[in-house]
């Protein structure tokens, strides 16, 4: 039972990664910047920062489930921060500046930063945990269960980052040297940010 929750945790945030966000957006721009060293870094912060996470979507999933306003509020600051983080993308691939440059360089410590201001992690748990319970395809009885199933989540995710970036590196000689190439990521996370904004007001 140890290793099928695990394999579940690991394949739920593997799939549930998948959609653009803000993390798999800088591990592909990374892959596509050649700093697979830096991505892999990167990598491994997100997976650390997902573990608490998703501990506390299995273990406040009762009353995080009976507050809407939890949820309601987790959106907002997710809409918050993916605009934040791509308008800062685009204005630092336009003019990179000392403290972008060092900021995009330090894979582990922009991997901790992002993370943690991405707390949509704990939601997106709370209703996978409810969903999985429900069928009968985890059993989270005991801390070893719980704790199991939550390293699956943070090696689900660490494993896809891992995969982004070596895919990235592959388009790296189209994108080098190219800024409006590099600003793609961005882009990407203003317009989903915004639609989130839009999304939260209507």
């Amino acid at each position: 039972m140890i290793v099928q929750v695990f394999l579940v945790g690991l394949i739920i945030s593997f799939i549930g990664s998948i959609p653009p966000g803000t993390l798999n957006l800088a591990v592909l721009q990374l892959g596509m910047e050649q700093k697979i060293k830096t991505a892999l870094r990167f990598s491994l912060a997100v997976s650390i920062i997902e573990y608490p996470y998703a501990w506390i979507g299995v273990v406040f999933e009762d009353w995080v489930t009976s507050s809407p306003i939890i949820i309601d509020n987790f959106q907002l600051i997710t809409a918050i921060v993916m605009t934040v983080i791509g308008a800062f993308s685009i204005w630092s691939a336009r003019k990179p500046s000392e403290f972008s440059v060092r900021f995009n360089e330090s894979g582990f410590r922009r991997g901790i930063v992002l993370s943690i201001l991405n707390p949509m992690a704990i939601p997106f748990w709370v209703a996978y945990t409810a969903f999985l319970k429900s069928q009968g395809w985890i059993d989270l009885s005991t801390p070893w269960f719980v704790h199991s199933y939550v390293l699956g989540t943070a090696v689900g995710v660490m494993i896809l980052l891992i995969i982004f970036a070596f895919l990235a590196k592959r388009l790296a000689h189209y994108v080098k040297d190219n800024k409006i190439v590099k600003m793609v990521p961005g882009v990407t996370l203003l317009v989903l940010g915004l639609y989130a904004f839009i999304k939260y007001l209507l």
